[in-house]
C-alpha cells in the first residue's frame, strides 16, 4: 500500500518539473485521451510505450519509483490481460482445450491493454503528482476552471478539496499500514480464511482509520483557520506564473503526438483492435 503513486511528489530538477502546472494539467488530459482512445494498432501502441518511457526519462523519476507505483494495479492489469486472452476470438488459433480457445489476436489485445494501462498510469502520475506540488496543482485547476466563476461555481473550493484528497492519500495509506502492523502484533490475521472472514478481520482496521482521518481533517481545518484561510475571495498569490514559449512548444508536441497516433491508425499498419 505504500507504493500508491497518487499524491506523492518527487522533487527533482527536470524539464517536466519546470513546466507551468496549468500546461501539465492540459498535457495530462491530452495524454489520457491519446492512451484511451487513439491507440488502435501495433505502431500506435509502440509509440505510446515509447512515450511513457520518454516521460520517465524527462521527468527524472527513478524507474524503481515508477514500478513501485504500478504494483498496486498489477492485479487489474493481469485481470484485463486474462480477460482479453480468453475472451477474444480471432483467426489464428494457438491453443485449444475443451472450451478454452486462445487466439493470437487475444494475446496481442492483452499486450495492448497492459501497455495502455501502463501509459495511463505513467502519464497521469508524472504530469500531475510526481512533478507537481499540491499547491501548484490547486492553482492550476483553479485557473483552468476560472470561467465557471461567472456561473457562481465555487471553483477554488473544488480545486482545494480535490488537491487535499490527493495529498492525504499517502498519509492515509501510511496510517493504514501502521494500524495493520499494530493489529498483527496483537495476533490479527488478514491473509487466511474465507473472504467474509478476512473482511471481518479488517473491521479493527477501518474504525481506527476513520477516527484518524477525522482527526487529520480537524487538525488541518484548525491550522487553516489559524492562518486566516476562509476559502475563495480577494486573495493574492505568492507566485504569479506566466506561460513561456517552452510551455506552448510542449503543448504543440503533445497535439502532434496525438495526430501521429491518428495517422498511423488511418494507415492501418500491423494488427489493429
Amino acid at each position: 500500500m505504500k507504493n500508491i503513486a497518487l499524491g506523492q511528489y518527487y522533487p527533482a530538477k527536470s524539464p517536466i518539473h519546470r513546466l507551468d502546472p496549468r500546461i501539465k494539467v492540459i498535457l495530462a488530459i491530452l495524454y489520457i485521451v491519446c492512451a484511451t482512445f487513439l491507440g488502435k494498432n501495433m505502431i500506435s501502441f509502440g509509440l505510446l510505450l515509447l512515450s511513457a518511457f520518454l516521460l520517465i526519462l524527462l521527468g527524472r523519476i527513478p524507474m524503481k519509483t515508477v514500478l513501485r507505483g504500478i504494483m498496486p494495479v498489477l492485479f487489474v492489469m493481469a485481470f484485463a490481460a486474462l480477460f482479453q486472452i480468453f475472451g477474444k476470438s480471432g483467426e489464428i488459433l494457438l491453443f485449444e482445450w475443451k472450451f478454452i480457445h486462445i487466439y493470437l489476436e487475444g494475446i496481442l489485445a492483452a499486450v495492448f491493454m497492459v501497455v495502455r494501462i501502463f501509459a495511463l498510469i505513467v502519464g497521469t502520475t508524472i504530469f500531475l503528482t510526481y512533478t507537481t506540488t499540491p499547491i501548484e496543482l490547486t492553482d492550476a485547476i483553479e485557473d483552468l476552471l476560472s470561467p465557471l466563476k461567472k456561473l457562481k461555481v465555487p471553483v477554488h473550493d473544488f480545486a482545494m478539496m480535490m488537491t487535499l484528497a490527493l495529498r492525504f492519500i499517502p498519509t492515509l495509506v501510511e496510517e493504514t499500514d501502521k494500524i495493520m502492523t499494530a493489529q498483527k502484533a496483537r495476533g490479527a490475521d488478514f491473509t487466511t480464511g474465507s473472504i467474509i472472514e478476512r473482511a471481518k478481520a479488517l473491521i479493527p482496521v477501518l474504525i481506527p482509520l476513520i477516527v484518524s482521518a477525522i482527526r487529520h481533517a480537524v487538525e488541518l481545518a484548525v491550522a487553516m483557520e489559524c492562518r486566516c484561510y476562509h476559502g475563495d475571495g480577494v486573495r493574492t498569490r505568492m507566485t504569479v506564473r506566466h506561460l513561456r514559449v517552452t510551455d506552448f512548444v510542449v503543448l504543440l508536441l503533445m497535439i502532434g503526438f496525438g495526430a501521429s497516433l491518428v495517422w498511423f491508425n488511418i494507415l492501418g499498419i500491423g494488427f489493429s483492435l
